[in-house]
């Protein structure tokens, strides 16, 4: 059985839809956020990809998920946490100081 995937579907300012993948959920400050890729990527992309992470924020009177940009004085702070775990994914290493905040 295959995993499921992830997909949000975005809007861009012309109207187009398009889906991104969820790779990656993480907390930082109380807050939570996702990491996201083009849903279309092979599963081993030979050249580097663009990876995005927004702030996902509850809205509680429509009971749903909103993906909200991160400002950018943060980007830098958030994907070098998003490095960190993706570089621990495979990781097999006992009391690895980086695996211990990506298993959840």
């Amino acid at each position: 059985m295959e995993d499921e995937r992830d997909l949000v579907t975005f809007t861009d300012e012309e109207g187009n839809e398009f889906d991104l993948e969820v790779i990656d959920y993480f907390d930082y400050e109380g807050k939570e956020y996702a990491v996201l890729v083009d849903a279309e990527l092979p599963e081993e992309p030979e050249e580097d990809f663009e990876v995005c992470i927004m702030e996902i924020v509850v809205n509680e009177e429509e009971d749903m998920e909103e993906f909200v940009p991160v400002p950018d004085d943060l980007l830098d702070t958030l994907f070098a946490i998003a490095e960190k775990r993706m570089e621990c994914w495979d990781c097999e290493e006992e009391n690895c100081e980086g695996c211990e905040k990506v298993e959840d």
